[in-house]
Order: structure tokens, then C-alpha cells, then sequence
């Protein structure tokens, strides 16, 4: 779906919509649901505490709502941002920030201390909740990250340490992550809490939106915002077994395919590649050759948190006809 500030849209290929839904809390990003309903998160409210406003991806909780916008569960926590992931057992997985002690601050390395900032600094949390909103399992990053490996980006404040923006199927047991401010992917076994993976320092640059392939690779979208040289943006595939980039897509020139921020990349059934190109609101598929096929330009405007184009995505996905969601919205 294409999010405006309060306006969640289903697209047929030609670009007319065929569905919508409403929320007059926001609705920032949304993904369907098998049973036919939309999990989205809001847009943040004027209310939240002036130490949470600086940084982005910030929510005020989760709705999911019908195919008529009613409102069938909702969560509200200030501290939630950017991703969620319904598991198996309805039971959901959401990013929180937590604010971490000043021993911990005192060992995270690099970034920047603007003057007018708090004197604080925010770790990434993962919470599995409940239907009730109850905390049935909390995972805190600074227990797991390494202090001298993970670094923060020298370009970034000080504000987060890793400012996690995507959480999702990891394959069995396990979730796939993605930590921006230090530009790296991770696999994480949920049992033990361990990293079984991480990947993307010095390769990545403020990447978004992983997603493990039906091969066991994970693709990605590689925003290239502080990379060494001219800034463009790329697509990767990578084989976690071996670390090798088994393929990736980039403009011509490189320059023609960016975003500093936000955007996703998703492989196809037909082995194609959808990809959100988001600060400038483009869609577009690729074949494997490289090919475009098809493309799509936002005419959406949305009221982003960044000084961005308004018609920019977070992130957009493509549903079958016989999905079953798709099946249920549209009879």
C-alpha cells in the first residue's frame, strides 16, 4: 500500500486505485494481512516527548483495521518505531528505543553530539506482544552488540545507537533486522537472543529493508547516503552462508537510482525485483537482466519527517490477485 497522512491505497498495475483505507490517527506504513486486514503503523503525535521527535521512524503504536478502516486491534507505546511483524501465533514483534545507562553510552563509539541535543542516547529494543498488549518477551540490543565493532556512522548524531527500521521472518526461529546507524544486517536467534549473522560493515551504507528469498539469500536496499564518493543507491543479494554478493542492481549512472532514506526491494514470484525507490516516491520492477518493466511514480503527497520529497514511501509491496488477502478485499 501507498501511505498519505491518513490514506492507505491498493493499486492495480495501470495505477488506478481499487481499494483504500482511513485513518485519522495516520497511518505511516501498512502491510496486508492473510485474513484480509491492514497492520499499520500511525504517525507520531504532536504529544510525544520532546526527546523522541528527533528521531525518525517514530510512532505512536499499531492499528490493524478491515477492509472498511473499523479498527480490530490496536497497541500504543511512544517508544515503538518504524517495523512490526505479526508472527504465526498472532502474537507481534515491534521495535522499541530504550534509553540506556551511562555506563553503556559511555562505550558506544563514534557519531556526533549536536549542541542542542539531550544528554541521552537511545538503544533498539525488540518486544513480541500480545493481543492484550502484554510484553511476553523483550530483547535489548546492548547486551548483544559488540562495542568496538559496531560503530556508529562518524556523519550521525549521538541521539541512537543503531536505529533498527526493519524486523521480519528470519527463517525459522529466528528474525532479520536491519540497524541503519551502523549499517549492518543481522540474523537473530530469538531462543538464545544471539546474533547468528551479521553482515554489511564497510559494504553497506544506511541499508533498508531486508528480506530472506525462498533460496536462503537476503536482498536489500543498499540507500548509499554516506558512502565513500558520489552517493547512489543499490540492491543487493547476499548469500549469508558464504558472504558473497550473488547480485545486485544499480542506476545508469549511478547517480539516476537514489535515496538517502527510507525505500525496500522485494523479489517477485516471477523472479523480478520490486523496488521503492522512497524519498522520491518511484516504484519500479526490474528482471533479473536488469530490465525495467514497469514503473510507478507516487501521486500521493504525504507530510514527511524529513525534508524529503511529500510524495516519498517508506516502503510498498505487491500482492496477487489470489493472495488471500487480495481474495477477501476484493471478493
Amino acid at each position: 500500500g501507498l501511505s498519505s497522512d491518513s490514506l492507505a491505497v491498493l493499486i492495480d498495475m495501470e495505477g488506478n486505485v481499487i481499494h483504500s483505507w482511513h485513518s485519522q490517527r495516520g497511518i505511516r506504513y501498512g502491510h496486508l494481512l492473510d485474513n484480509g486486514n491492514m497492520l499499520c503503523r500511525l504517525r507520531h503525535p504532536e504529544y510525544l516527548a520532546e526527546h523522541i521527535r528527533p528521531m525518525g521512524g517514530s510512532g505512536r503504536g499499531i492499528i490493524e483495521i478491515d477492509p472498511k478502516s473499523n479498527v480490530v486491534w490496536e497497541y500504543y507505546n511512544d517508544y515503538y518505531h518504524h517495523d512490526h511483524y505479526r508472527l504465526e501465533d498472532g502474537t507481534t514483534a515491534v521495535l522499541t528505543w530504550e534509553e540506556v545507562t551511562d555506563e553503556v553510552r559511555s562505550k558506544i563509539k563514534g557519531g556526533v553530539t549536536p549542541d542542542d541535543y539531550p544528554d541521552q542516547l537511545f538503544g533498539d529494543c525488540i518486544e513480541i506482544i500480545d493481543k492484550t498488549g502484554n510484553v511476553l518477551y523483550k530483547w535489548n540490543s546492548w547486551e548483544h552488540l559488540d562495542f568496538n565493532e559496531d560503530v556508529i556512522c562518524p556523519l550521525e548524531t549521538r541521539r541512537e545507537w543503531t536505529h533498527g527500521n526493519a524486523i521480519g521472518y528470519g527463517g525459522e526461529g529466528k528474525f532479520l533486522v536491519s540497524y541503519r546507524n551502523i549499517s549492518m544486517i543481522a540474523l537473530l536467534d530469538i531462543k538464545t537472543g544471539d546474533f547468528v549473522w551479521k553482515w554489511g560493515n564497510s559494504i553497506l551504507s544506511h541499508q533498508h529493508s531486508p528480506s530472506l528469498l525462498e533460496n536462503g539469500n537476503i536482498l536489500v536496499f543498499d540507500n548509499g547516503c554516506h558512502r565513500q564518493g558520489l552517493p547512489f543507491s543499490k540492491i543487493i543479494e547476499i548469500n549469508p552462508n558464504t558472504n558473497e554478493i550473488e547480485w545486485e542492481y544499480s542506476g545508469d549512472p549511478f547517480i539516476s537510482f537514489f535515496s538517502s532514506n527510507i525505500s525496500s526491494c522485494e523479489r517477485l514470484p516471477n523472479g523480478n525485483t520490486l523496488i521503492t525507490e522512497g524519498a522520491p516516491g518511484r516504484i519500479f520492477e526490474i528482471t533479473h537482466e536488469k530490465e525495467i518493466v514497469w514503473e510507478y511514480i507516487n501521486p500521493f503527497e504525504v507530510q514527511g519527517e524529513a525534508p524529503i520529497p511529500k510524495n516519498a514511501i517508506f516502503r510498498s509491496h505487491r500482492y496477487d490477485k489470489n493472495h488471500p488477502a487480495i481474495q477477501k478485499i476484493l471478493g
